[in-house]
């Protein structure tokens, strides 16, 4: 017998499976992709995982009992999605194949010209966690720009600068040193996750930014990992993001 206890949502079912985002879910299942025991279900429909068969595209979809995350140092001039109509390379395209068919997920984004530190996940529950606004992590990034930054332009970024197109930002934590080329390297915590933050702020403040470089995220640090290389997060570094984002530790028993 089937109790209210053993159901789950629809949408996070396919998102815990890492067959896709709960938004992305719900666009799948509202396109007819998705079928419950051969039917086409409704939004908000619920299921019990070990008794109904869940199928996207025809193809069966099951809960993963273990996940994969890793962490990847993405180079400059690398997408990070999935596919790109313009064919620039994805992150992807850097994991080998035996990876990219457990489809892991980007947390997040970094742009087209920045790298560094970006995790992929075949967790949706912890993906979601990673990338929702409650849950932001601070991220470290190290940004060299061509200029010497004025203290005025530090304390505008401390005390929480409002951008050209309008969006308050909260105060960044930030620090520089000058580089031996005459350039400064400003070191910047963030605990927002606005769209192109640093190189929009650096924009108006006038500041030409060379390098963009994410070092760390939460609990976990880039380190010595060399660009376009990857590896997987160990038990430790797993369990602690995990509990930055109010989850139980990997190892922990499940109910």
């Amino acid at each position: 017998m089937t109790t209210d206890n053993n159901l789950i949502r629809l949408n996070k079912f396919l998102s815990q499976c890492g067959a896709a985002s709960r938004r992305g879910a719900d666009e799948l299942i509202a396109a007819g992709k998705v079928l419950v025991n051969g039917k086409t279900p409704d939004p908000g429909d619920k299921i019990d995982p070990d008794k109904d068969e869940v199928t996207l595209n025809d193809v069966p979809v099951r809960m993963r009992r273990e996940h994969l995350t890793i962490m990847l140092h993405k180079p400059v001039q690398v997408v990070t999605t999935l596919s790109d109509p313009q064919q620039r390379k994805t992150v992807l395209e850097l994991l080998p194949e035996r990876v990219r068919e457990l489809r892991p997920v980007p947390v997040g984004r970094l742009d087209y010209f920045s790298e560094g530190l970006l995790l992929l996940t075949t967790d949706g529950e912890l993906c979601n966690r990673l990338t929702h606004p409650r849950h932001h992590l601070v991220k470290r990034y190290e940004v060299t720009v061509r200029e010497d930054v004025p203290e005025s332009a530090l304390q505008t970024m401390r005390a929480g600068m409002r951008l050209k197109e309008g969006e308050r930002l909260a105060p960044v934590r930030v620090w520089t040193r000058r580089l031996p080329e005459g350039e400064t390297l400003l070191q910047m915590e963030l605990v927002q996750g606005v769209n192109r933050q640093i190189r929009r702020m650096c924009r108006d403040l006038g500041l030409t930014v060379l390098k963009l470089c994410r070092v760390a995220q939460g609990p976990l640090s880039l380190g010595t990992l060399q660009s376009g290389k990857w590896r997987q997060l160990s038990a430790q570094e797993l369990d602690a993001v995990r509990r930055a984002v109010g989850l139980a530790p990997s190892s922990a028993p499940r109910g």
